[in-house]
């Protein structure tokens, strides 16, 4: 436990499994079951996605953890104990709750809203304030937001707090229901990655629905693929799920990129990454064109003292006797380690470029992605998942 965990009151609650036991849920005038007989068992720490088409039960499935939607049958136990055993209010005190338009309270200051359920169970101020301060570093927004308003921040930022809110009493269990649907697509990737890096710290056992397979590869250490009527039809690790789809249905859901998908399971750190010749400002150049010949990547690329990329040198940069301060070309895109292997193509593409420096935590150059070493990954995939067909299957 951190000192900081240890003045907000720390981690009180260890994360906690969660089982569906044979739940079915119809509503009153309904003439079919909207979830039937769903049966799932989440380990404490994990994220378990939901995903499926629009009306097959997955919000309804995970609305049924903390009783704001009643079970017809069936139990589901967190942390070994049924949900039917606390009280509905109880329940949505001790777990979690992130929804897509977030819900902050508008005339509340942003500590105010974190603080929302603390407030509740009785936290004392300096308990309270010592959390606060604790989440704001957490999810990356500083000290000073905490006295502004929901209005005075972009969505991104607003969905952070909407986060913070969900583990401001150190939950064991969090809901999210399609937490990142309203944000447009580059905020979304980065509150994904933001919410990954969290989760890698926090490790909860988190229950996120979503319609969208990608966000759900992404996510989830488990997947639940739910077919309309609310039937389970595969509950996988999104290995097992792009591998060895169950049926055609799953098969379908997923689609035809399986091999692509898999580029979301992967870190750039997962790759043997190229070397390209490094350069330092003033360096004779005749140095620098002699270790070209024969490099894997055909440019050098100028770094600092401390191996930072400040961008790759031209024809024209080496024409001159010493290497330039300031190259024609920037390092953009440079991509982390940890960056996930679908996001770091997908910054290669938009930048039309076929190469990226690739930095660590301090932000020195270890290596560089080249598109070259992600087709030949892809290639040698493919034939990984043609040889696993789904008509293949031990229950045809």
């Amino acid at each position: 436990m951190t000192g900081q965990e240890s003045a907000a009151g720390g981690s009180e609650h260890a994360a906690a499994s969660v089982v569906f036991r044979d739940v079915t849920k119809r509503y009153r005038g309904a003439e079919a079951d909207a979830v039937e007989h769903l049966s799932l068992d989440v380990p404490a720490g994990e994220i378990c996605v939901l995903v499926g088409p629009s009306g097959c039960g997955k919000t309804t499935a995970m609305r049924m953890v903390n009783r704001t939607v009643e079970i017809t049958s069936g139990d589901i136990e967190v942390g070994g104990t049924s949900v039917t055993e606390r009280s509905p209010a109880q329940l949505r005190r001790e777990i979690g709750y992130v929804i897509q338009q977030i819900g902050l309270f508008p005339h509340r200051t942003i500590a105010q809203n974190i603080a929302t359920v603390p407030a509740l169970i009785g936290w004392d101020r300096e308990r309270t304030r010592a959390r606060v301060r604790e989440l704001l570093e957490l999810i990356s927004l500083p000290a000073d937001v905490a006295d502004r308003y929901p209005a005075q921040l972009s969505g991104g930022q607003q969905q952070r707090v909407g986060v913070a809110r969900a583990l401001a009493a150190d939950p064991p269990v969090m809901l999210m229901d399609e937490p990142f649907g309203a944000i447009d697509p580059i905020n979304r990737e980065r509150l994904q990655n933001e919410f990954l890096r969290l989760q890698a710290e926090i490790r909860k056992t988190i229950l996120f629905v979503t319609h969208d397979i990608d966000e759900a590869i992404k996510m989830g250490d488990r997947i639940a693929v739910l077919r309309e009527g609310g039937r389970l039809a595969q509950f996988a690790t999104p290995a097992e799920l792009l591998m060895d789809p169950a049926d055609d249905f799953v098969e379908d859901f997923v689609g035809a990129d399986r091999a692509l998908k898999r580029l979301a399971l992967m870190r750039v750190s997962d790759i043997d990454l190229w070397e390209a010749p490094l350069a330092f400002a003033g360096q004779d150049t005749a140095e620098v064109r002699a270790k070209l010949a024969g490099a894997e990547v055909p440019w050098a690329l100028l770094v600092d003292s401390d191996r930072r990329p400040i961008g790759w040198l031209s024809d024209r940069d080496l024409a001159a006797a010493t290497v330039p301060h300031r190259p024609d070309s920037s390092p953009d895109p440079v991509l982390d380690r940890d960056d996930v292997l679908r996001d770091a193509l997908s910054d290669l593409l938009q930048s039309q470029t076929h190469y990226a420096p690739v930095v660590d935590a301090s932000g020195a150059a270890v290596g560089v992605l080249s598109l070259d070493v992600i087709s030949d990954f892809l290639a040698s995939d493919q034939a990984k998942v043609e040889e696993h067909p789904a008509t293949a299957r031990p229950h045809d």
